[in-house]
């Protein structure tokens, strides 16, 4: 086994930020998608950050382009090194260049836009990830792998099922782990020549295809070479193909739990997952911490109110009748009579004063929060919302898709956008 004592040491972690995140609109018309509120208090950006963390990698560059405003200021005020670590987590956000005046075309573009900022950062491999996956790996493990194998590219597969791999770019690989072909999102026709060898375990579930995962290892040079050979704006559709037989790709096969939350859907199920008493993501894990910004909030706060598979955050004043299948997001304050079912509250940025509350209320708008006897189910509420007395906002899969002001509803899902105002008696269903 090779030394890899400094491995980590010498990895750089670029987690790309996405484009203008429209499967995850309207959570994304004033945030960039890496900083959309996850589990009550974090951002998505930590889930990435945080597993670099965690594997003792800490030099991490976070590539994005649109709305990126919020994201700075929670990457500020989260994550700062002291002065012996040589560690850092910077934005790199879109600029024109004299080499190029256009945005980032895909994900390898804005790596090789942005490679130039790299040269000063001593690393020998280069760690990609996505800004908007909820999952909990040791990069270490995978770097391990790909020094042992003497890869020039790994990759983080998963295994899945014939149902799912039609929506994957799927892998086939050798014995020996080696990926030999790549294929992306084959129909059922043509699964039957993409199988692999995933393990007992996994065949016995029906898992015998390889899926990226969208997290690749690269040896420094051979990725300058390979942005450098070839035009191709994405990994996935181009870098990846174009590597294959050129150089020596190596599967890192994942078995825990993964999911790309780029859908309001998958976005939601995530979150409610959460609520569940064993829920595929462990925010409390003792090995595996997910950081974010500390805000120093008092402890949250429920009176009479019936509790059910709740995730509720500091600083939550509750006066609910009852909250079941939900997570409630910091700072949130539910009025009385209200009941919530399988929903994501977001919360706030910060508390109003009684002085606030009682200047809205001559102006007819409501409290920030959720008001009294109000009924609220299979729903998202963004940040800061204001939801009056007697609302009833009810999500199902007969509701058609449409957007207004105040609200966007995707596959039956009711999503109140941040700082929306619902005045009293406003119903949704």
């Amino acid at each position: 086994m090779k030394n890899l004592d400094k491995a980590h040491r010498r990895t750089l972690a670029l987690i790309l930020g996405g484009g203008r995140g429209t499967r995850l609109h309207p959570l994304t018309e004033q945030r960039s998608k890496p900083a959309v509120p996850v589990a009550g208090k974090y951002r998505l950006v930590d889930i990435p950050i945080s597993n670099c963390l965690n594997s003792r990698i800490n030099k991490i560059y976070v590539l994005t382009q649109f709305n990126s405003a919020s994201l700075n200021r929670h990457i500020k005020n989260s994550y700062t090194f002291d002065l012996f670590s040589r560690g850092f987590v910077d934005i790199l956000a879109a600029e024109q260049t004299v080499d190029s005046s256009e945005w980032y075309q895909g994900t390898a573009d804005a790596v090789r836009q942005s490679f130039q900022h790299f040269s000063t950062t001593d690393h020998d491999y280069v760690l990609i990830l996505s800004g908007d996956q909820l999952y909990q790996m040791d990069f270490q493990k995978m770097l391990e792998d790909h020094v042992n194998f003497d890869a020039d590219v790994s990759i983080a597969t998963i295994p899945v099922d014939a149902e799912d791999a039609t929506g994957f770019g799927i892998m086939k690989t050798d014995e020996n782990d080696n990926i030999t072909s790549f294929i992306e999102k084959p129909n059922a026709d043509q699964l039957k020549d993409w199988t692999s060898e995933t393990g007992d375990k996994m065949k016995s579930e029906g898992r015998n295809y390889l899926a990226s995962m969208g997290i690749y290892l690269f040896n420094k040079k051979v990725l300058r070479d390979l942005l450098s050979e070839n035009e191709g704006a994405d990994f996935g559709k181009n870098i990846i193909p174009a590597s294959i037989g050129k150089y020596k790709i190596n599967s890192y096969q994942y078995e825990g739990y993964w999911t790309d939350i780029g859908t309001i859907s998958s976005f939601h199920e995530a979150n409610l997952d959460l609520t569940n008493n064993l829920p595929q993501f462990n925010l409390y894990d003792n090995e595996n911490s997910i950081f974010t910004h500390a805000r120093m909030l008092p402890p949250a706060k429920v009176v009479g109110t019936s509790l059910e598979n709740v995730v509720l955050s500091e600083g939550a004043i509750c006066h609910a009748s009852r909250i079941e299948h939900s997570v409630i997001g910091i700072r949130t304050r539910i009025g009385r009579g209200s009941n919530i079912y399988d929903t994501y509250i977001m919360g706030s940025d910060y508390y109003e004063t009684i002085e606030d509350i009682e200047e809205f209320n001559e102006k007819g708008i409501p409290a920030m929060g959720i008001g009294e006897r109000c009924n609220i189910k299979n729903a998202i509420l963004d940040k800061n919302v204001r939801i009056g007395d007697d609302v009833r906002i009810i999500g199902s899969s007969s509701l058609e898709e449409r957007e207004t002001k105040a609200y966007k509803i995707v596959d039956g899902i009711v999503v109140v956008k941040k700082d929306a105002i619902l005045p009293n008696g406003t119903v949704i269903e």
